[in-house]
C-alpha cells in the first residue's frame, strides 16, 4: 500500500477525525508494547475497538485491520499481529481524508 488511499468522511466529523487518527497512531505504539510484554488480550481489545469505530468514521480499512488484529490476537499469532500492525501504520501514512456531506 504505497499509493495514496482516499477515505471519504462525513464533513460533520471533521473536528473529530484528527484525534481519531492520532489515537490510531498511539494504538500502533501500544500494540508494539503489548507484543513485547506478551499482553495479547490487550491487543485483542484494541483490535475490537478499531473494528467497531473505523467504519463509523469512514475508515473501512481500519475496521478491516482491527477485525484481523482481534482474530490474530485470539489465536495468539504474534507474527500476524506484528504484520497487521505494520499494515495499519502504512495505511495511516498514505490515507488522505476527503470530507463531504453524506446523505443518510
Amino acid at each position: 500500500m504505497s499509493e495514496e488511499v482516499i477515505a471519504y468522511v462525513d464533513s460533520d466529523l471533521e473536528e473529530l477525525v484528527p484525534e481519531f487518527i492520532e489515537n490510531r497512531h498511539e494504538d500502533i505504539v501500544k500494540i508494539n508494547e503489548y507484543l513485547d510484554s506478551n499482553e495479547i488480550a490487550e491487543i485483542q481489545m484494541l483490535g475490537h475497538s478499531m473494528k467497531g469505530s473505523g467504519g463509523g468514521y469512514g475508515f473501512h480499512e481500519i475496521t478491516r485491520l482491527g477485525g484481523e488484529l482481534e482474530q490474530a490476537a485470539k489465536r495468539g499469532d504474534k507474527d500476524e499481529i506484528d504484520d497487521l500492525n505494520k499494515k495499519l501504520a502504512q495505511y495511516l501514512t498514505v490515507v488522505k481524508v476527503v470530507y463531504q456531506d453524506m446523505d443518510y
